[in-house]
């Protein structure tokens, strides 16, 4: 019996059963992961039976597959980090298309359909009914996403000339989609920043009422 060739055969079937395997997976850490197994284990077919087509296929793979494995990871960190200290959504700027507003721009309007959120860079930026004028480095639009209707809830007006990032609902339901980690501490950070907003706005009522009767 020809051992080497029945070695060669089981070793191409083990291969083609991890490529197959990685089609089933449903999320991406999973999928990278069994990636980068797969990568490594045909890598070492090839040297071996000196398939050099395949072996520099998955030589390229392979870096690629590292890169957007910790890519993933890092994203998860970095919004789970966010959920327990300052609720920031600085995380998502890698993702994010950058856009020059001028004064006197109309981003969007109350009620009009929500399709992105915004990061603001510079510039100066106010929630038109509510009066709100809104910080470098806040995050505003995030909360049409979760409406049933996705709608808009305020008019966003820029008051002075600056920069923003956007991003689509869809990059963000696709990372989600990907990733099931991300996707629930995305929801703890945005129920923890929607709390935060309506306690920001009950003080502010507070404040003006005081004054209206002083």
């Amino acid at each position: 019996m020809d051992m080497s060739g029945l070695v060669s055969g089981a070793g191409g079937f083990i291969a083609s059963a991890f490529v197959v395997a990685g089609y089933t997976m449903r999320t991406m850490i999973p999928l990278r992961i069994f990636g980068i197994l797969t990568n490594v284990l045909l890598i070492g077919f090839s040297v071996v039976h000196h398939h050099y087509p395949v072996m520099v296929l998955h030589m390229i793979l392979l870096p690629l597959n590292v890169y957007r494995l910790r890519e993933m990871l890092l994203l998860v960190r970095e919004v789970k980090k966010s959920v327990n200290s300052d609720l920031s959504m600085a995380w998502l700027k890698p993702f994010m298309t950058e856009r020059k507003c001028k004064a006197g721009e109309i981003l969007f309007y109350k009620y009009e359909k929500a399709e992105e959120m915004f990061y603001i860079v510079s510039g100066r930026f106010r929630l038109v009914e509510s009066g709100i004028e809104l910080p470098k480095g806040a995050i505003v639009g995030e909360l049409g996403m979760l409406s049933p209707s996705n709608k808009r809830t305020q008019t966003l007006e820029c008051l002075e000339g600056g920069i923003i990032l956007s991003v689509t609902y869809q990059k963000v339901e696709e990372l989600y989609v990907q990733n099931p980690a991300f996707g629930f501490y995305f929801l703890r950070l945005v129920s923890a920043r929607l709390f935060q907003n309506l306690g920001k706005l009950e003080a502010q009522l507070a404040e003006t009422g005081a004054q209206a009767t002083s």
